[in-house]
């Protein structure tokens, strides 16, 4: 049987943060679960939502909430991914990025964290920047400098068929990173979310 795959995908808990931009994170892996049929279950052990899927030749893949909140995701996933014996190559966090339009996505096998706390915390509980993660466009307002109350802001009402397209990219590459790998993933899905999936462009 394939060894556990991990997917983190990062937000703040609770209904005040529900749906804004910095739980991009949180939105697909719940995508991924509805898609799936897997159920979540809090895990008072690791402080978060856990959700168990088998895929139909025997891989067996994780979904993660941490409900640490963003800066501290890395006392989450760190023990968890330990406990499990995932790799840092079966680890894949999903996370919202203010320097991508909304509806892009990009996926990497590495990288620094770019501002992101989740990712950096992350890194710092792994002792690596060597996993992969998938950074899902927000946008920026036009302008702003300060982009706390953006990040925590929800999506217009305008934005939501965007949401929901890349929503289901998302989930579609990730999909195919467990299925095909990491390049296979990057070159078909990194890029905006409009027209056929297979028109991404390699980054």
């Amino acid at each position: 049987m394939d060894s556990l795959h991990l997917i983190a995908g990062l937000g703040n808990p609770g209904s005040e943060y529900a749906e804004t931009r910095h739980n991009a994170g949180f939105m697909v892996v719940e995508r991924l679960a509805r898609r799936w049929g897997a159920e979540w279950r809090r895990s008072a052990r690791f402080t978060a939502q856990l959700a168990r899927h088998t895929g139909p030749g025997g891989q067996r893949v994780l979904l993660c909430q941490p409900l640490s909140f963003m800066n501290c995701s890395g006392a989450v996933v760190g023990p968890l991914a330990g406990y499990h014996r995932v790799t840092p190559d079966r680890l894949m966090v999903v996370v919202d990025d203010a320097d991508l339009p909304l509806g892009e996505l990009r996926m990497r096998p590495h990288g620094g964290s770019g501002g992101h706390h989740g990712l950096a915390s992350i890194a710092a509980h792994l002792g690596t920047q060597n996993f992969a993660r998938q950074r899902v466009g927000i946008g920026r307002q036009a302008g702003a400098r300060e982009i706390t109350g953006h990040v925590l802001g929800r999506f217009a009402r305008a934005e939501q068929a965007l949401l929901e397209r890349v929503l289901e990219r998302a989930a579609d590459q990730l999909e195919c990173w467990l299925r095909a790998g990491l390049a296979r993933a990057m070159n078909e899905f990194n890029g905006a979310a409009t027209g056929s999936h297979n028109e991404g462009t390699e980054q």
